[in-house]
């Protein structure tokens, strides 16, 4: 029992804090931080190793409240370059942009990042620490622009590449959930007419005494297959869902799946290749452009694809580049460029501006992608249309013929 009490005691003084401090440099002048220990006692010694005279130390609650997006990265990323490169030094910026954050996650975040930074590490080493939210690319870069001397200029460069991904990621969304929405909301639309109009129109047919048409008699057996079994529909459709998306999740199979299916679709798939390139030679881009070597490059591409395929496709090209192979004869042996890309890569090989290149078929794949959604949005549009109207419109006629049927023969 008393082992255990020791043990409790030792593992409470290893939890750190998160403390504001308050303290006088050297020249008097009153200084404010924060810092992450275990205990005050370490705060005040830090302090003092750093010749700063701790005046107040206070431990501070470590608020929850939300989760840190890539919205907030992307946004803390474009702050932080902004700052540095109007000569805000590191750690105020941190604080600035820390305390001054509407999300609390995104505060306590920058917090800790800022107190690694504070006890010694470099800032790549510090982002490292937060794979979640700061991937091998962005360490990567910082790393870069922390080796060369030109931070800002990298910061500023990422800041622009994280924009760009944002904002080609949100129109491929808006693209795919626009029909989904639609198909969502004729489903329920259909569901609703099934179950509550279509038996009241069954009670007043029963006292017509004559055959109903067979259009009429389908959608009241649709009918009343809803009224007998909604709770297993919906449970179903319901459950089939959360289980497709949970596998999805989860399943590297199902991933790898779906990223070759997803290519495979009609309309979409081209939508989908479009942004997958538009990304790939983005991230190529910045990653040449930052100084980093092709090969160490191209593996942080294979991780930002976002697609099995053209990570498959990049890590044949990164063996292929690293036994000698051109990059240009590398992307036509992987066969998922478009003859375009290729040609473009090879001109900014022998022109030695590869970076430049790279850049400009990104934009013309964003814009590519750009026109595709609007092209798609305005095609979905009436055929949505035509298919709801038709649904809905075939129950209503369905209904109806009865009571035409009823009124020629009075006639």
């Amino acid at each position: 029992m008393a082992s255990a009490n020791k043990a409790d005691k030792k593992k409470s003084e290893k939890r750190e804090h998160l403390f504001a401090w308050e303290g006088k440099d050297k020249s008097g002048k009153l200084i404010r931080g924060e810092m992450k220990a275990a205990t005050e006692t370490v705060v005040n010694s830090t302090l003092r190793r750093q010749g700063i005279l701790p005046v107040k130390v206070k431990k501070q609650s470590m608020k929850g409240g939300g989760q840190v997006t890539e919205k907030d990265i992307t946004l803390f990323t474009r702050q932080l370059a902004t700052m540095m490169k109007s000569g805000v030094p590191l750690l105020q910026a941190f604080d600035i942009v820390g305390k001054g954050h509407a999300n609390p996650a995104v505060g306590k975040l920058l917090m800790e990042i800022k107190t690694e930074v504070e006890t010694g590490s470099s800032l790549n080493q510090a982002f490292r620490k937060y794979p979640l939210y700061f991937d091998q690319l962005f360490c990567n870069l910082v790393a870069a622009g922390e080796q060369a001397g030109i931070l800002e200029s990298l910061l500023d460069r990422l800041a622009v590449y994280k924009e760009k991904t944002l904002a080609l990621k949100s129109k491929i969304k808006g693209a795919l959930f626009y029909p989904v929405a639609v198909l969502v909301v004729a489903f329920i639309v259909t569901a609703v007419i099934m179950i509550f109009v279509v038996p009241q129109f069954k009670s007043v047919f029963a006292g017509f005494g004559a055959e109903l048409p067979a259009p009429t008699l389908i959608v009241i057996a649709m009918s009343e297959f809803f009224v007998a079994y909604w709770h297993v529909i919906f449970g179903s459709i319901g459950g089939a869902v959360y289980a497709f998306f949970y596998t999805w999740k989860r399943s590297v199979p199902m991933q790898i799946f779906m990223d070759k299916l997803v290519l495979k679709l009609p309309v979409f798939g081209d939508l989908i290749r479009k942004a997958a390139v538009a990304r790939w030679t983005r991230t190529l881009a910045t990653m040449f452009a930052a100084g980093v070597p092709l090969v160490e490059a191209l593996e942080s591409v294979a991780g930002a694809a976002g697609n099995y395929v053209y990570k498959t496709a990049t890590d044949q090209i990164r063996a292929e580049v690293s036994t000698g192979n051109s990059l240009t004869v590398s992307m036509q042996n992987a066969n998922v460029f478009p003859s375009m890309v290729i040609q473009m890569v090879s001109i900014g090989e022998e022109s030695g501006a590869l970076d430049g290149m790279l850049s400009k078929v990104a934009d013309f794949f964003e814009q590519e992608v750009d026109d595709a959604v609007e092209s798609l949005s305005s095609l979905m549009e009436p055929l949505i249309m035509v298919i709801l109207g038709g649904l809905i419109g075939g129950i209503v006629v369905a209904m109806y013929l009865p009571i035409f049927k009823l009124g020629a023969v009075a006639g």
